[in-house]
């Protein structure tokens, strides 16, 4: 193929940009979720042009550009929701995540500039097939028993502090000589969160798109399944402590809570990172969950919000980014290892 075009981080398990691959529209009756597709990029005056690349790196898109993605489901609190399954037969669809998640754009923020607008141009295909995420998906060399103590980090919504704090838990950790797994067990996918684990200094970092999937949005019992490879793959790397993000909050529709019952045993720690201090509260009691061992993220960026967080919640609330924190932190990861 002779179009340039920017290989989404989406792809970034394929061999694509090495093996190449051909170009032809479906039709819509033959779409599925985990489709590798291709789209011609219209960008709104204002709006959101950005598109994540296979190395992490960010990249403006201009009108006409062609982007390589995915087919899958969105469902941000704060941002956009959409779906490859509410697109009809104009193939119009639209960027629902930087990292190459493609559908139509059901509902938006106010706050967020308008998406970018992606039409149909075809399927990625081999020999006549359709190539799809999952025939990129990576399994564990054999069957591994998940036992790793896991510090988990679960939110209250999307853009409440989860991966910043993760990224001082696995600073902290590495300071103290373990050897560190990050991941991300659901969520949509992007590259960034990961990335930022291993920038910390994590050993090895994976998240659910390394076993195929665009979003963890899909039948509790197929993301059981793909979950127990991720969980394999992480197991396989023999790491001491694994740090583990939760994409959105376990409330959403990304399977977080299957992800937290699949990992219940080993869990260490549990950090909420919380949007507001009242939402701490709100997560405990629709969620069911027992006082979270640390409250960070947004709602404890200052000494109100901490107070308010422990007079509400009970729980131990830290703004980790205070160096004065620091020590209590470490405390905290030291006595969940011990």
């Amino acid at each position: 193929m002779n179009d340039k075009i920017f290989h989404s981080s989406l792809t970034r398990i394929t061999d694509f940009e090495r093996a190449g691959f051909d170009r032809r529209p479906l039709p819509r009756e033959q779409w599925e979720a985990g489709d590798y597709v291709v789209g011609t990029a219209t960008i709104p005056r204002g709006g959101l042009s950005a598109v994540e690349l296979t190395t992490g790196r960010m990249v403006q898109a201009v009108n006409r550009d062609m982007v390589l993605g995915a087919l899958g489901v969105r469902h941000a609190t704060l941002e956009a929701v959409g779906s490859w399954e509410a697109v009809s037969a104009d193939g119009r669809m639209h960027l629902l995540s930087a990292g190459g998640l493609f559908g139509r754009l059901t509902s938006v923020s106010g706050m967020l500039a308008s998406p970018m607008r992606i039409d149909y141009a075809g399927h990625a295909m081999r020999n006549g097939t359709k190539v799809r995420m999952r025939d990129f998906a990576q399994a564990p060399t054999k069957a591994q028993h998940y036992e790793v103590p896991t510090i988990v980090i679960v939110g209250t919504s999307m853009s409440a502090g989860k991966t910043t704090s993760a990224k001082v838990i696995v600073r902290q950790l590495k300071r103290a000589g373990h050897r560190v797994v990050g991941t991300k067990l659901s969520g949509a996918g992007r590259l960034r969160d990961i990335l930022a684990m291993k920038d910390a200094g994590a050993d090895t970092v994976f998240d659910f798109v390394d076993v195929g999937l665009p979003s963890s949005i899909l039948d509790a019992v197929a993301f059981r399944e793909r979950l127990q490879d991720l969980l394999g793959l992480i197991a396989e790397a023999k790491p001491d402590v694994v740090v583990a993000e939760l994409g959105a909050s376990p409330l959403e529709p990304y399977n977080g809570d299957t992800a937290l019952e699949l990992i219940q045993s080993t869990v260490a720690m549990t950090v909420l990172c919380a949007s507001d201090p009242y939402a701490v509260l709100g997560v405990m009691s629709a969620y069911h969950m027992m006082r979270p061992d640390l409250v960070a993220g947004v709602a404890t960026s200052t000494s109100a919000g901490v107070e308010v967080v422990e007079k509400l919640s009970g729980a131990k609330a830290l703004d980790i980014l205070d160096r004065a924190s620091v020590p209590k932190l470490r405390e905290l990861l030291a006595d969940a290892l011990a």
